[in-house]
Order: C-alpha cells, then sequence, then structure tokens
C-alpha cells in the first residue's frame, strides 16, 4: 500500500483541517477584545471559534505583533499564507498566537501537499495542544496512510499513528460547544474529526495484518462521513479488510461505494468489487 492515496484527504477531513486551522486562529486570542470585520467584506462570513485551543500567553501582545497576526489570518493564498505564518513563528518565538500559526500551517501544508511539513507542523502544535483532537486526527491518519514499510523507523510511526488516532477519539466526544457556534458547525467539525481518527486507526490495524480489529474503525469511520462525496479510502480500505476475513459480500458493497466516488480508486474499487462477487459465489464466507 505505498499508492498515491496514503496522504489522501478526503473532502470532509480537509474542512475540518481548515476549520479548525483557520478558524481556530480567529479565537486564539482570548483575552484580546472582538475586532471588527473589515468593511469592504461584509459578504464574508466570520470565521468560528474554536471546540479547543490553548493560547499559551506569556508576554504581552505588539501593535506590530498583533498586525502580523491579523495579517496571517486574512491571508487566502495557500503558498503565501504558509510564508507569512513560518515567518511570524520565527519573529515571535513567546506569542500567544503561536500555537495558532501551527494550526495555520497543519491544513496550510496540506492544501499545498508538503506533508513532511504538515507533519513536522503537527508535532509542534501537538505538543503546545495535547488536547487539539483534529489536529491529532489528522496527524494519525495522515502516519497511517505515508507509512512506508522500508523506513528506518516504520514501527514507531505506526506506534505514532496509532497513539494520535486513540487519543483523538477520546477527546472529540469530550468537546463543548463554544459559544457563538451553531450546533450544525459544531457537530459537523467533530464528526469529520471523528472520520480521520477512526480511519487513521483502522489503517494502522490493516497495516500490521489485524484485519478483524481494522473492521470495526474503518466502518465507524464511514458511517461518520457525512458528506456527498465521501472519502473513498475508507471505504477502499473496508472492502480490503472484509475481503481478507472472508467477507465477500460486505467487501462487494465497500468497494462499491468506493467506485461510485470519484477519484484514482475507481477502477481498482470496480476490478475489487468484482472480484469480491466471484469469490462469494465459489467460496464460503464468514458469518458475520
Amino acid at each position: 500500500m505505498t499508492d498515491k492515496w496514503n496522504v489522501r484527504v478526503g473532502a470532509g477531513a480537509l474542512a475540518a483541517l481548515l476549520f479548525f486551522g483557520v478558524g481556530m486562529a480567529s479565537a486564539q486570542s482570548t483575552n484580546q477584545p472582538q475586532q471588527p470585520q473589515p468593511q469592504d467584506d461584509k459578504d464574508k462570513k466570520p470565521e468560528p471559534p474554536p471546540l479547543s485551543m490553548d493560547n499559551g500567553a506569556t508576554k504581552p501582545v505588539t501593535p506590530e505583533e498583533e498586525a502580523a497576526y491579523k495579517a496571517v489570518q486574512q491571508a487566502t493564498e495557500p503558498n503565501k499564507k504558509v510564508q507569512m505564518a513560518e515567518e511570524f513563528v520565527q519573529k515571535y518565538p513567546q506569542s500567544r498566537y503561536r500555537p495558532a500559526m501551527y494550526q495555520i500551517l497543519v491544513s496550510g501544508y496540506f492544501q499545498i501537499q508538503q506533508i513532511p511539513k504538515m507533519l513536522e507542523a503537527g508535532e509542534k502544535d501537538i505538543e503546545m495542544n495535547p488536547q487539539d483532537a483534529p489536529v491529532l486526527a489528522v496527524m494519525g491518519q495522515t502516519l497511517a496512510r505515508s507509512y512506508d514499510p522500508k523506513a528506518p523507523e516504520a514501527p514507531k510511526q505506526l506506534d505514532k499513528a496509532e497513539q494520535y488516532s486513540k487519543r483523538a477519539l477520546e477527546i472529540t466526544p469530550t468537546l463543548t460547544k463554544p459559544e457563538g457556534m451553531t450546533d450544525e458547525v459544531f457537530n459537523n467539525a467533530k464528526s469529520d474529526t471523528l472520520v480521520m481518527a477512526h480511519g487513521g486507526l483502522g489503517l494502522v490495524y490493516l497495516r500490521r495484518g489485524k484485519f478483524s480489529e481494522a473492521i470495526p474503525e474503518l466502518e465507524e469511520s464511514v458511517k461518520a462521513d457525512k458528506h456527498p462525496d465521501p472519502d473513498p479510502v475508507n471505504y477502499y480500505l473496508l472492502g480490503v479488510a472484509d475481503k481478507q476475513t472472508s467477507h465477500f459480500d460486505k467487501a462487494a458493497a465497500a468497494f462499491e461505494k468506493c467506485a461510485s466516488v470519484q477519484s484514482t480508486l475507481q477502477e481498482r474499487c470496480k476490478t475489487g468489487a468484482q472480484d469480491a462477487k466471484k469469490q462469494s459465489s465459489t467460496q464460503l464466507s464468514a458469518p458475520n
């Protein structure tokens, strides 16, 4: 499993990254007064507050620092936003906004597909905020999907993916809706986080050959995915795990769901569905 899908994150997961990476930043300074929206951007919806955060305030914010922080927030072009956030953390190493910058870097580096840098930023974010469930979830999933069994520290990478995914699963149900956030936004954000966490943990088990343990995690992942075009990777992985445990009918259904979503996996999933159906007609299926 070393194909391009390894580091793919579905639309829902990307929404969660952007929500937490950018939305959190707007509320990191809990001791600062609310700033008015720019007059020339009236149609733009304000960024929602976070589910969890740690502002890590250690010193007063200077006007120059505040202006730099707002400039990073308002940047929209991913490469430019990442550059500005990197410059900010270098210039203001003790800033109360430092956790927000790393959240922005996680989402920004994901958008431009610089996965090693995304993982590096994620490690720093988790070090400052061990309760950052969305970053924990995306880190767990990405570590599992970018796994290379030939890498020197491959076993440690899977261990870390398992640790982060499990921690995200523990934290997410305990989160409380912040003031000013709608129920819909809050519930969708939690669901997207669970999709990543269950999917990452399921893939860890699958890579270790623990197919029976992978199945319930992957089932929870696809169940939590409420998007019109769900992440096909988790359906593909579920099909693989079901097929390996001789649940051929379930495998065919999972592969067919994967094939219904436009992605580079469509042809593979169509073939997987056909093979599973053939096996169902010629081999004894395991009981459900």
